[in-house]
């Protein structure tokens, strides 16, 4: 049995008899459709594939032009940061560039992709949410020597993120690596959940990569309101966890398990 199948057999489990995901045409209307009455959406991402986020800044453009007033969440920000967030709206409102910079945007993001969600929520004066747990923090809980299993996550849910985050690492990081990781990624998906918390009311979308949105294990799991999770893929190969999904275009980018290889060793 590979390591996907046994990952999926898992996430079955988690699952039950959850429906399976339904394919949507890899157009900004169908996201948009898709999108339209919902409460609480999660928008995955393959975060550098430029066709994806053009994609859904156009739908979600659409939803809004059409009366939607969602507040729009982000992993891209840190909790940490929603004063400076706030702030940087008040002093300069229509400054993207601005709010990035207020906001200590991390370099590792390219930013361009993102700056439409933020233009929209400006022009539209929509909430926009830090929503993720910072690195430091989530170190913090990595390192952490006495920590295990959360006692709240399922063992199976426990086996699959680890077996998640390996095939994630093109199986080249050590296995005692992996439990840090995993508890670092559930503290992730536990703050996503609680900072859209307080916008379900309104509604809101959170934009973030496609493993945090899986229903079965990622940040969906943990908000304790019905959502539904739309995933944009580079294939189909594994749509559990997902209320629907688009394929796209692979992103052109060197080989990352390549890079990966040549980071370990330095």
């Amino acid at each position: 049995m590979t390591p996907r199948i046994a990952t999926a057999l898992l996430l079955v489990v988690l699952a039950g008899a959850a429906a399976a995901a339904v394919k949507l045409p890899a157009n900004a209307d169908a996201i948009a459709a898709a999108m339209r009455g919902e409460r609480v959406i999660f928008l995955g991402e393959v975060h550098d594939n430029a066709a994806q986020h053009a994609l859904r800044a156009a739908a979600l453009r659409m939803l809004v032009e059409r009366g939607a007033r969602p507040a729009i969440a982000f992993e891209q920000f840190d909790r940490s940061e929603q004063a400076a967030i706030d702030r940087a709206r008040r002093e300069r409102g229509g400054d993207v560039d601005y709010l990035i910079a207020q906001a200590h945007g991390a370099s590792s993001w390219n930013w361009d992709l993102y700056k439409p969600y933020l233009a929209l929520a400006l022009q539209y004066d929509l909430p926009i949410v830090a929503a993720n747990l910072s690195r430091s923090d989530a170190m913090k809980v990595a390192l952490d020597a006495d920590a295990s299993r959360p006692d709240a996550v399922p063992p199976a849910m426990w086996r699959a993120q680890q077996e998640a985050i390996a095939e994630g690492h093109c199986k080249l990081l050590p296995d005692d690596a992996l439990p840090g990781m995993a508890r670092a990624q559930i503290a992730r998906d536990r703050a996503l959940a609680a900072a859209i918390l307080p916008y379900v009311q309104r509604g809101v979308v959170l934009l973030t990569g496609n493993e945090h949105a899986r229903k079965d294990m990622g940040a969906p799991h943990w908000l304790s309101a019905p959502s539904k999770s739309i995933a944009l893929l580079e294939d189909d190969d594994d749509t559990a966890g997902f209320d629907a999904y688009v394929v796209t275009e692979r992103a052109a980018r060197p080989d990352p398990c390549e890079a990966l290889r040549q980071r370990m060793k330095r």
